[in-house]
């Protein structure tokens, strides 16, 4: 059985800058409008893995914000 293409693949090594850029213009071609059913469908399973991938930076920089606050101790 041949192995599927994923198209979202390159998503992962994408900073958190690129995804959100990303995410903005797939959100903006979504709501043009004008795309087929199936591109339009590509579109918002691109969008949700972008979004995924700037969560991801998010909760990665929250996690790095409180243990740095964790070692400033109580004072800061």
């Amino acid at each position: 059985m041949a192995a599927e293409h994923n198209p979202n693949a390159d998503i992962e090594a994408l900073s958190y800058e690129e995804a959100r850029e990303q995410l903005v213009a797939v959100v903006g071609k979504l709501e043009a409008g004008g795309a087929s059913l199936e591109d339009s469908l590509a579109l918002w399973e691109r969008g949700e893995a972008l979004a995924r991938r700037c969560e991801e930076w998010l909760e990665g920089a929250r996690k790095r914000l409180a243990a740095a606050r964790n070692q400033a101790g109580p004072e800061s």
